[in-house]
């Protein structure tokens, strides 16, 4: 009787240990994870120098989950067609050249699970539509990111200017 009870409690513990085994998160490779997670971030922007849909197409989610926020409430964007037209209409016209971008103040956290992330920076975006410049200075930007079968994707973005700088463009300019 003894004996049968030592073994079911062997047999218990040899249980437990080996779930618990299958519960334990998966190690993350912090450093690994937000390099690659930059470089999505990045590329939702640098695409547009080459017109590279298909790398900015494979930064966002392919699904109604892709939202944004934009300075102003007509850029607001939901699902993912929404972007693409977005995308097709204004970024893919020839009236829109993209000159380049500087970010600063990157920073990236990686969810203890290794599958959520999310990013803020300043954002400088220097473009030119028919000519002349449309340049986006000193913009805040953040997002969030999941990690998904084919690597990270944003899922969430937000785009907007500080109260200080909006009052600065809205007030009016000295005469010359």
């Amino acid at each position: 009787m003894i004996q049968t009870r030592h073994r079911a409690a062997i047999a218990f513990a040899m249980a437990a240990l080996l779930c618990g085994c299958g519960t334990r998160r998966p190690v993350v490779d912090v450093a690994a994870e937000t390099a690659s997670i930059d470089s999505v971030i990045r590329s939702n922007i640098q695409w547009a120098i080459r017109k590279d849909t298909a790398l900015l197409y494979g930064t966002v989610a392919h699904d109604s989950a892709l939202f944004w926020f934009s300075p102003d409430s007509a850029g607001t964007i939901i699902g993912f067609e929404a972007s693409k037209r977005l995308t097709e209409t204004v970024f893919l016209n020839p009236a829109f050249v993209a000159v380049g971008s500087d970010f600063r103040d990157m920073r990236i956290h990686v969810s203890h699970g290794g599958d959520v992330a999310w990013w803020s920076c300043i954002l400088d975006d220097r473009n030119t539509w028919q000519g002349r410049p449309a340049v986006w200075e000193n913009v805040r930007w953040t997002g969030v990111l999941e990690k998904r079968e084919n690597g990270w994707v944003i899922v969430q973005m937000h785009f907007s200017k500080s109260e200080e700088a909006m009052a600065r463009e809205l007030r009016p300019q000295p005469p010359a």
